[in-house]
């Protein structure tokens, strides 16, 4: 019970720091909590499904943010500025676009959702689909004017469709829903 509440506080006080940061080390810092305080709930049950999932879903966070990491240092390379609205460099915002959509699960980096929630118990999954997206979100909206448009609509048509469609082949309710966020995300 005390390590599910502290876990819990871990996951708000991750979000929140991303949430109503300005710096980007703030940022990344908060994005860092939450994958450490979801990482003990996703492998709870010690079961190898588990295991694997924990491990997949930290692997994809660790490069997610280290590309966001990579991003904001080298529009603080190129343009001194650490502030979150001021990323201007384009291969930064490349670079940026590409760690959101991996943090999120957008298509084409979607492949590691469906596996981290089949193996996930399902109050997880639920924070998984739904809290564990609101500080990319958040940054993608902060960051919206300087991200590759074009990439983003892309990504969103074929999550969107991509979503939907490999969500109607399956029979796992776990991997319906995770489909069905990857649709989502895309609308």
């Amino acid at each position: 019970l005390q390590a599910k509440l502290i876990f819990t506080i871990s996951l708000l006080l991750g979000t929140t720091i991303t949430i109503s940061s300005n710096h980007w080390i703030m940022a990344w810092a908060g994005l860092e909590i939450n994958t450490l305080a979801i990482l003990p709930m996703i492998s709870k049950s010690h079961h190898p499904r588990a295991i694997e999932a924990a491990t997949k879903y930290f692997l994809t966070q660790a490069t997610a943010s280290a590309l966001v990491l990579f991003s904001s240092m080298t529009n603080a390379w190129y343009t001194g500025q650490w502030d979150i609205t001021q990323l201007t460099h384009p291969t930064s915002c490349l670079i940026l676009t590409s760690a959101i959509a991996m943090k999120l699960g957008l298509v084409p980096f979607h492949f590691w959702f469906p596996e981290v929630l089949q193996g996930s118990p399902l109050i997880t999954g639920l924070l998984l689909s739904t809290m564990m997206k609101f500080p990319p979100i958040t940054l993608l909206f902060m960051t919206s004017p300087s991200l590759n448009s074009t990439l983003l609509t892309w990504m969103a048509l074929l999550s969107a469709a991509l979503g939907g469609w490999m969500g109607l082949n399956q029979t796992q309710v776990r991997k319906i829903l995770a489909f069905s966020s990857i649709s989502h995300l895309g609308w």
